[in-house]
């Protein structure tokens, strides 16, 4: 188990998270907010590339930072931009990192054999990255960081950039990969994680926000989500709601907005999309750290 116990940091003067305390178990987690909002700050000191400025983070009761390279050869990661060379193919790269990260030669060159595989890439496994696409790099990225057989692998906001369809192939190869490890996802795309995340983490004014499931956090808006065709030519009037979408159709558009009051309209099922645009409303022009 990975715990996060109290933790607090600050950069200077400045507070980027304070007294977070998390408890993570096999499975995916999510952590979701705003670009600025701290995940970066979070899974810095969850990979000791930070250390926590109050507070500790554990391994199995044992604090990650005493435990030194021990517990690094127990985490894969990929930060939302990693180094390589472009005229490597993804053999030669993986072959590298792993001399890098003391990945024993036994057994290795299956092993890249099998990420390869399992990311999708065998056709192009002794192709030259630099005609590679941002999707296939950031399959050699998750390649790499599941070079040692991580415990813990932690993605930081892996998805960005990339197009649908190989945004639909990435949380399919994650949703694999979760099954016998700790998967932690930082990302601000709802979609990416509404159909893989076990939990989802939102961070808010520095602190946890919300921790529980995609189905329990969308439920907290029930009968208070409404959708509405408003006609072409006639003023859009939803109240004292907040507009959540908007959607183009024959004759005008359909609307669907959160209201805190009794509406004109059709009561929505909410989903997690819709709780996130209703929480963090405010937070896009406030915050400034990640």
């Amino acid at each position: 188990m990975l715990t996060v116990s109290d933790v607090t940091k600050f950069y200077g003067k400045f507070k980027a998270i304070e007294h977070i305390s998390l408890d993570f178990e096999n499975g995916t987690y999510a952590l979701l907010a705003p670009n600025g909002a701290g995940k970066t700050t979070l899974i810095k000191m969850i990979t000791t590339l930070l250390a926590p400025t109050e507070g500790e983070i554990l391994y199995n009761g044992a604090e990650i930072r005493k435990m030194g390279a021990e517990y690094r050869s127990l985490i894969g990661y990929l930060p939302q931009k990693f180094g390589f060379y472009k005229n490597n193919t993804p053999v030669q790269y993986l072959d590298y990192l792993a001399a890098l990260k003391g990945v024993p030669k036994a057994g290795l060159k299956e092993r890249i054999h099998k990420l390869i595989e399992l990311v999708g890439l065998s056709e192009s496994a002794n192709t030259k990255m630099r005609k590679f696409s941002g999707g296939m790099l950031q399959r050699v990225g998750i390649a790499q960081a599941m070079l040692n057989d991580p415990k813990i692998l932690i993605l930081d906001e892996p998805t960005a950039g990339l197009d649908p369809k190989e945004r639909v192939r990435f949380r399919n190869i994650i949703s694999e990969l979760s099954r016998d490890r700790i998967v932690i996802l930082s990302t601000h795309i709802v979609s990416d994680i509404e159909s893989i995340a076990n939990r989802v983490i939102m961070l808010k004014d520095k602190r946890i926000y919300r921790n529980d499931t995609v189905d329990a956090i969308g439920a907290e808006l029930e009968g208070r989500v409404y959708e509405t065709f408003i006609p072409n030519g006639e003023r859009m009037d939803i109240g004292g709601g907040f507009l959540l979408s908007s959607r183009q159709e024959r004759g005008g558009a359909s609307v669907r907005f959160y209201s805190e009051e009794k509406a004109e309209g059709t009561l929505c099922t909410p989903d997690l999309e819709d709780f996130f645009l209703v929480a963090y409303r405010d937070a896009d022009d406030s915050a400034k750290w990640s």
